[in-house]
């Protein structure tokens, strides 16, 4: 079973050997997490991005971490879904975002992966639900991953992360 651990940090300085990013479809950087990563990891993580993408909302696709520290080997671009009320299926669209990133950490034979809060910031997902749905699709999800850190970039982050784990330890 994959242990999830949920710190609050910045998540260019975890040491896991992948790193997921809240990219845009064009993966060639952005604002949020996705700029601080791309600027961590150094210009050629845009180069690399370009040369894979595009990427659809719910997929994710990986590249070299270049500048990152070790031991972070690979960076995991997915994106995910703008909130347009709940009506268009964006839950599905999140949880796709997770589980494609760890079934993409299992092809690259990653044990232990860090994740952002996906499309909480401009993409406007409530994140009282994302996070919900970031920790039941992690547990849901079969994957050789052994540890998954949750990095909230706040404290609210963080406390809606954590509600969400210990409601899903009740239900287990």
């Amino acid at each position: 079973m994959t242990m999830i651990e949920i710190i609050m940090g910045d998540i260019t300085r975890e040491r896991v050997d992948a790193i997921v990013t809240a990219a845009n479809e064009s993966l060639l950087g952005g604002g949020g997490v996705d700029g601080a990563i791309h600027r961590a990891a150094g210009p050629r993580l845009a180069r690399a991005g370009g040369a894979v993408g595009p990427c659809e909302p719910g997929d994710a696709m990986a590249t070299p971490a270049f500048d990152l520290d070790p031991p972070v080997r690979h960076v995991i671009h997915t994106v995910g879904p703008v909130w347009e009320g709940g009506a268009f299926d964006e839950a599905d669209v999140l949880a796709s975002c997770y589980r494609r990133s760890l079934q993409v950490a299992d092809g690259l034979g990653a044990r232990t992966v860090a994740f952002p809060a996906i499309a909480t910031g401009v993409y406007g997902f409530p994140p009282e639900q994302a996070a919900r749905i970031a920790v039941a699709t992690i547990r849901s999800t079969p994957t050789t991953v052994q540890r998954v850190r949750l990095v909230a970039f706040d404290d609210d982050t963080r406390t809606y992360l954590q509600a969400a784990m210990t409601a899903g330890l009740e239900r287990d």
